[in-house]
């Protein structure tokens, strides 16, 4: 999005040339009733003109975390012109985590962005930034823990005992202590280690630890990875977990001063995801390798899929079934009630 010109833009030059070159023609001619037809003609068409004619907005975008197959279908929308027919020019820049992100898009630095709910609700509890929800990609917990198949853990008690790994600022080790006591383990008797994401497949394959904290979204670059070693994985929502992840997300002030815009980048985004959805081998960017874009695209899939609700949808009930969990695993400064956190209005209809 970018402020106003401080010149005239084309179409207001195009109605005072034209205005003044009817208003000298009825002077000359003393037909003064036809320069105000004409005058109000120039007011009514040079409007549409100016929608038809007007350049793209420009949007940039960041993502949760790096870029990869799982945020393939940004680029299907890029590509198929799904923002295109939104009017908009789209430029996606990775971000180092949805606490990162919901900063960039809070002060501006990017318009829209995509992050995990969690981040949302301590944003706004512990350090007051004016970011919430507008669509919901994955209405359900991504979390999970990988181990390989040859290790001998094959249910959640196996854990006791044993050393997994994650990065410093994952959630999947942070909420492992609720997992857990769903899961009827001690999460007192399970070691977290924090290592550098780069270094996590391997020190799993190489059995340098038992298993790493990931994001179901991640399993295909996993596996490929520990090939030809297998992965299995244990996912929070198999313990009954069930609260918000990843949704996009806008600024107060961007909900207040342009929801029209936010409005029409959720719906690119959606049909952008409907069609990968529909054909996962879409594949827009060359960054992306299409077999990983393929398996990561199915994964998020099987997360963004609501059966009784509209894809995107957010639900309130939900909304605080997720502050509740976050509120029982981090500690909250303030409460949040579930209007602080998303905005309603902004699906397409």
């Amino acid at each position: 999005m970018t402020s106003a010109p401080a010149w005239p833009t084309l179409p207001l030059l195009e109605r005072h040339v034209v205005t003044a070159t009817i208003l000298r023609y009825a002077k000359m001619t003393r037909l003064r009733c036809v320069a105000k037809t004409a005058q109000l003609a120039v007011f009514v068409v040079l409007p549409a003109f100016s929608t038809l004619a007007g350049a793209a907005d420009k949007v940039t975008f960041v993502t949760d975390y790096g870029l990869y197959g799982r945020h393939a279908y940004y680029f299907v929308a890029m590509e198929k012109g799904y923002y295109a027919r939104e009017n908009l020019d789209i430029e996606i820049v990775r971000s180092q985590g949805s606490a990162n992100t919901i900063k960039q898009v809070a002060n501006g630095t990017a318009q829209v962005g995509f992050a995990d709910a969690f981040a949302v609700v301590l944003g706004r509890a512990n350090d007051d930034i004016p970011i919430k929800l507008v669509a919901m990609i994955y209405p359900k917990p991504p979390h999970a823990v990988y181990v390989l198949k040859e290790s001998g853990i094959a249910r959640p008690k196996d854990f006791e005992g044993k050393t997994l790994a994650d990065t410093a600022f994952s959630s999947v080790p942070k909420l492992f202590a609720t997992y857990a006591k769903a899961a009827g383990i001690d999460a007192g008797k399970v070691k977290w280690i924090a290592v550098n994401s780069d270094a996590l497949p391997g020190m799993l394959t190489t059995r340098r630890v038992d298993g790493i904290g990931q994001f179901t979204v991640g399993e295909p670059l996993l596996a490929t990875a520990a090939a030809p070693k297998e992965v299995r994985g244990f996912l929070y929502s198999d313990a009954g977990l069930d609260y918000y992840s990843n949704g996009i997300i806008a600024s107060d002030i961007m909900i207040e001063t342009n929801p029209g815009l936010v409005r029409r980048f959720v719906a690119g985004t959606l049909q952008g995801l409907k069609s990968a959805m529909a054909d996962p081998k879409d594949k827009y960017h060359r960054e992306i390798d299409v077999d990983l874009a393929i398996g990561e695209t199915r994964k998020v899939t099987e997360l963004a899929a609501q059966p009784n609700a509209a894809l995107g949808a957010i639900d309130p009930g939900r909304v605080q079934k997720t502050i509740d969990t976050v509120a029982e695993t981090f500690a909250l400064k303030k409460s949040v009630s579930p209007t602080d956190v998303y905005a309603l209005g902004f699906l397409p209809n």
